[in-house]
């Protein structure tokens, strides 16, 4: 059975469902979504990469999932890995699997040359997009979403799930189609547990973000700069901070600023917190168990796997306290690094009790030598700071917009003449 613990931050809702039949709850839950769309319009949005597509069972187990419910009224593909448009109309062709007489499925073919064209306009008018990747592919797919001016509530999520279902996606939305809970945002959350390794997944969840926010926030206290102690006290009242599934209301997507590298996740509940009550705010338990493809430490090559990933949200973490008032310095930065050895090492104690009381497997010292290699990615992101690679936020639509009107009429040209 779930626990039912509240934090004082955000509220959290849990998986109290799996104690009564799932199957009746799966039945009321899509009964209730399905009412709210008589009057909202949901969509769902599913960053995918060409590569996804060969991935046997997985995208193809996620479509028969999403064909199953009937309250999505629009699917939109943020495209993007490949410039080949023999290529992309295969994609094209797999996704209107999931198209119905009520629901709308388009693609934005981000690598495209007509939405690149759009982006090439957008740059010479001066307005940052960012660099290629997954927020910057979400952004503009988002902008064509607004564009439309349709859609009332939006849902994200990965399409490399292995672990997928619809309950998963109805228990995404519904917080936030809900008019009775009043969210704004809901950010999803889940155990991670590799079925075939019997192993604890999540490695920069569990041995990065935690630990380094955690001796940030304490740090924050003993400076006495409350305000930044409290921002990183609610980065650590989310359970899966890198969770990539979350929904919100077209309203506040509009205000959103988007970062394009690997600071998406923690940098879009950064920006939430700026833009909306926290009692707005929710945190829903997705699954009993989600599984997914896994990252390479790639000690070695700081341009890929969890390396690139830390050394982007260490970036975003450390930009934001210095840019909020404290000061940083190699002497400090030092302290950072020791510091959260110390209290990675703590946490990868807890970690190695709770997998042992689970009958996992743990290598404790695997575990180990990775947070130190962390310690050495908390290096790297104070040095590209220095050189002024601070992470960059994509502007929101709204300033988009104010400052280049003609943007939403040259994007939806765009991806329809894609998709006709």
């Amino acid at each position: 059975m779930s626990e039912f613990h509240q934090y004082s931050t955000i509220a959290t809702l849990h998986n109290l469902y799996e104690i009564f039949d799932r199957d009746e709850y799966l039945h009321k839950l899509e009964q209730k979504l399905e009412s709210y769309a008589q009057t909202m319009r949901i969509g769902l949005v599913l960053p995918s990469l060409f590569s996804e597509l060969d991935t046997p069972g997985v995208l193809q187990n996620i479509v028969n999932e999403i064909n199953q419910v009937k309250y999505l009224r629009e699917v939109v593909v943020a495209f993007n890995g490949t410039e080949d448009e023999r290529k992309y109309h295969r994609a094209r062709d797999f996704f209107r699997q999931l198209e119905k007489p009520d629901r709308e499925v388009k693609m934005v073919w981000v690598d495209g040359p007509r939405v690149q064209g759009v982006m090439q306009a957008l740059a010479d008018s001066k307005i940052d997009t960012g660099v290629p990747g997954k927020g910057q592919s979400v952004w503009i797919t988002l902008g064509y979403i607004f564009a439309k001016r349709r859609t009332h509530v939006i849902a994200m999520h990965d399409c490399d799930i292995v672990t997928y279902d619809r309950l998963l996606l109805g228990r995404l939305i519904e917080p936030t189609a809900n008019p009775d809970n009043d969210f704004e945002f809901c950010k999803g959350y889940y155990a991670r547990v590799s079925l075939q390794d019997h192993e604890m997944k999540g490695r920069t969840t569990r041995i990065f973000v935690a630990p380094f926010v955690e001796t940030l926030a304490n740090l924050m206290r003993r400076s006495g700069h409350r305000e930044l102690e409290d921002f990183l006290r609610y980065h650590r009242s989310f359970r899966y901070p890198l969770a990539g599934e979350f929904s919100f209301v077209e309203d506040l997507g509009r205000s959103m600023n988007i970062a394009h590298d690997w600071g998406l996740e923690v940098s879009t509940l950064s920006d939430i917190y700026q833009r909306t009550s926290l009692r707005k705010i929710a945190q829903v338990d997705l699954a009993r168990n989600y599984d997914h493809k896994h990252k390479e430490v790639s000690e070695a090559d700081g341009t890929k796997g969890l390396h690139k990933m830390v050394v982007d949200i260490a970036k975003f973490f450390l930009n934001h306290i210095r840019s909020n008032g404290f000061v940083l310095n190699d002497d400090i930065i030092r302290m950072l690094q020791n510091t959260y050895r110390q209290n990675a090492w703590y946490f990868i104690k807890k970690y190695a009790d709770d997998a042992s009381t689970n009958g996992l497997e743990f290598e404790r010292h695997k575990e180990e030598l990775t947070a130190n290699h962390f310690v050495d990615f908390i290096g790297e992101a104070w040095q590209e700071l220095q050189a002024g690679r601070a992470t960059q936020s994509i502007p929101s639509w709204n300033r988009v917009a104010y400052s280049y009107p003609e943007i939403y009429a040259q994007l939806v040209a765009a991806v329809e003449a894609d998709n006709s």
